[in-house]
């Protein structure tokens, strides 16, 4: 299976910081946060990781390379010319690079779950990972056994979600809702560590700790 990385966004939230580097390359205790990514997407088995880049997106290949030093093969998917074409828009593009089934992977979380690189999706068009409902979130994205959690940023997903759908700046969530009601996907909970690193202060908190 392969893994996609979404490392694409402008990260507004996050100025100044990121008006001159990528979100995904701003540092956890030293090291940058989609390095840690990498490092546990090979650890579980993953030989192919798909990043997306945009905003200041040529400093993510000067950073990473090619991913031989983790033994894996990186390939950019490069929406530098269009920006950024959100969530789904980014994985639409990366198709191509994908195969049937794959992980996405949002470039700004930080979290102890394990990837899974033989995942079934047993007939599903997606399985999200949610984790219970955080301060800045409260009131959750999705209701999974009558009680409303936040997505994560990690799913798996198969290539027929996206099928239909042409490649142009396209958001993520509304294709969820949609077969969420067809009862195309399916849910699970996350009550490990996650954090998503959207602001400063949340950086600042998750060094200090």
């Amino acid at each position: 299976m392969t893994a996609m990385i979404l490392a694409a966004g402008r990260g507004e939230r996050m100025r100044p910081l990121t008006d001159t580097l990528p979100k995904p390359l701003l540092r956890v205790k030293g090291k940058p946060l989609i390095v840690y990514t990498i490092e546990k997407l090979v650890k579980n088995g993953f030989k192919t990781i798909v990043i997306n880049i945009a905003h200041l997106g040529y400093k993510i290949p000067e950073a990473l390379g090619d991913g031989s030093r983790w033994g894996v093969d990186i390939i950019y998917s490069d929406e530098q010319e269009e920006g950024a074409l959100e969530s789904a828009g980014g994985i639409i593009k990366a198709l191509p690079h994908l195969g049937k089934e794959f992980l996405v992977v949002n470039g700004d979380v930080w979290c102890d779950y394990e990837f899974n690189n033989e995942f079934d999706l047993k007939n599903k068009l997606a399985h999200l990972i949610l984790v219970p409902n955080p301060e800045h979130n409260l009131k959750g994205d999705f209701e999974f056994k009558n009680e409303k959690y936040t997505f994560s940023g990690i799913g798996y997903y198969s290539s027929k979600l996206f099928k239909s759908l042409t490649c142009e700046n396209r958001p993520l969530a509304p294709i969820l809702r949609e077969n969420i009601e067809l009862n195309n996907i399916s849910f699970e909970l996350h009550n490990g560590i996650w954090r998503d690193i959207g602001t400063p202060q949340r950086l600042k908190e998750i060094n200090d700790s």
